[in-house]
């Protein structure tokens, strides 16, 4: 290999360990700021305001009305809920602009919930954390990982909490938009 392509070869790969530290930056932060917050909402709406992804910074959700994941008896373990408790489930994307930040799957004890907020979670598509907001509510974070394909940089499952009563179960999928080098 001549010195020139050496060189060049050396400064490709330069870039390339700056790119994949600042990836790796980004998703340590994403991590701390989703576990001191219990809304991913407001988090995200952080971070597309940040990324400057939309102007406005506005998170909304796409509802796929489709999806229906019944809850197993390990979700209802984790909810307290009785075997045969309603549980609902909600599928979304939650999007800034037209950038796509993660994909949520929530099983949810509609009875902790005030009817106001099971209409607008029947009826919209309001993010969650918008909706359950008046709670004052908390997150237990479960566990974190790294995604499990190039569509996934992390996942997070968590539990919402009013009180000491969970409400709601939560599995969100982080996209590579939100760590992506050019980034915050």
């Amino acid at each position: 290999m001549s010195f020139i392509r050496l060189l060049l070869f050396v400064l490709a790969m330069a870039g390339t360990g700056r790119a994949a530290f600042a990836q790796d930056s980004a998703l340590a932060r994403l991590k701390a700021d989703l576990s001191a917050n219990p809304s991913a909402t407001q988090v995200l709406t952080q971070w597309c305001g940040d990324l400057h992804l939309a102007s406005p910074a506005v998170i909304r959700a796409m509802r796929d009305r489709a999806a229906d994941k019944p809850a197993t008896p390990e979700i209802r373990a984790a909810l307290g809920a009785a075997e045969d408790e309603p549980i609902r489930y909600r599928r979304v994307k939650l999007m800034c602009g037209t950038h796509v930040l993660s994909e949520a799957d929530n099983w949810y004890r509609p009875s902790q919930l005030t009817a106001a907020m099971n209409a607008q979670l029947d009826e919209t598509d309001t993010p969650f954390g918008t909706v359950v907001r008046p709670l004052g509510f908390s997150r237990r974070t479960l566990d974190v990982a790294a995604g499990p394909d190039a569509m996934t940089v992390l996942r997070v499952r968590g539990l919402l909490l009013a009180g000491a009563t969970p409400f709601s179960l939560v599995v969100e999928n982080y996209r590579p938009d939100l760590v992506a080098p050019t980034g915050r």
